[in-house]
């Protein structure tokens, strides 16, 4: 079968592989759709010593059960599926407290993230992909093809803006920076989920149109982004903000911005940082600050509700999975707005 392999530094290519064979409690699906993310460039430039070189790339993917392993009854060959991000036990303390993105065993300390596809195990930029039998949701009637990025750009979103749930009150402000794969995401289910005013910021004149449409205040990220917030709130900032970026001058704003007692969420791998010691006051009183990563299957399921009535929408361009160098190029250089789905 054709994949997309991570062949050396900043490469990819297209390698034959095997199709994987399953064991009794697992499933092969035939993939429909893979996802592209700016996390799978942040992948490729981990250098030609990387531990990933040579592996199947992809942690979104959706398709179809093309055979069931002897154990497995819940699923039948035609269903349509979606591939879990997190690969986890589902048996250890975390997991039996829903906590599946914290997984003892998916997630051990110092772990570069979680076991997910394509990070560790092989992914689903392939034709194949053999999975266990509970690492699979079904799509009901999403189309595989447009579903894979719901995976992450939809779970990712989802779990951060759950942990904060209970601040996005009907007279919150939340600032969402960043409205690109994660980030249009992330405006439609804040909108869709809650009566909170939002602030979405952007470089991209487009985005913000983008998020404008969708009920938000649109602010364009420059020097006086930050003046504009405080001048929005009457100076009190931000009740939320959540950063799907983070780059220096995203990460610059998130602290400016934060309301006392307020919420920041770090999503993004931009490589920012901020300083902070103990006992001196460079941030309000009270401000909870969170590294939250990919979801737990309770943020996969609501998200997946939400798609499957039509309140959230994932963007896609479709590429064909032979043109996996080429779309990963187009997202290195910001020309999608959205998200890149690799069709085999």
């Amino acid at each position: 079968m054709r994949t997309v392999t991570y062949v050396k530094h900043k490469t990819v290519e297209i390698v034959h592989k095997p199709i994987p064979a399953i064991g009794s409690d697992e499933v092969l699906v035939k993939i429909a759709g893979a996802g592209l993310c700016h996390s799978d460039l942040h992948l490729i430039e981990m250098g030609d010593d990387s531990p990933l070189v040579g592996s199947t790339l992809g942690h979104e993917g959706a398709g179809y059960v093309h055979e069931v392993g002897t154990n497995v009854t819940k699923w039948k060959v035609g269903d349509p599926v979606l591939v879990s991000l997190v690969l986890s036990c589902g048996e250890c303390r975390e997991c039996l407290a829903g906590r599946d993105s914290q997984c003892h065993v998916a997630s051990p300390r110092g772990a570069l993230a979680p076991a997910a596809p394509g990070i560790g195990t092989p992914g689903c930029m392939a034709e194949y992909i053999a999975v266990k039998s509970y690492h699979l949701d079904p799509l009901g009637d999403l189309d595989p093809a447009d579903a894979a990025p719901l995976a992450d750009a939809a779970l990712t979103p989802m779990h951060a803006i759950n942990t904060v749930r209970d601040r996005l009150t009907g007279d919150a402000t939340v600032v969402l920076i960043g409205i690109g794969g994660l980030g249009h995401m992330g405006l439609q289910i804040v909108a869709a989920t809650s009566a909170a005013r939002i602030i979405a910021v952007d470089t991209d004149p487009e985005k913000l149109k983008y998020a404008e449409s969708h009920g938000a205040l649109g602010i364009l990220s420059n020097k006086e982004a930050a003046a504009r917030i405080l001048e929005e709130t009457e100076g009190r900032g931000a009740d939320v903000v959540i950063d799907f970026v983070g780059v220096q001058p995203s990460v610059n704003l998130a602290v400016s911005v934060i309301a006392q007692g307020g919420a920041i969420r770090f999503v993004g791998l931009g490589g920012g940082s901020f300083a902070y010691t103990a006992g001196i006051v460079e941030l309000p009183w009270g401000v909870n600050i969170e590294r939250p990563y990919g979801g737990n299957r309770s943020d996969q399921r609501e998200a997946l509700a939400l798609a499957q009535v039509g309140k959230i929408h994932v963007d896609v361009v479709h590429y064909p999975l032979d043109d996996a160098s080429r779309a990963f190029e187009d997202l290195h250089a910001g020309k999608i707005h959205g998200r890149i789905v690799l069709v085999p």
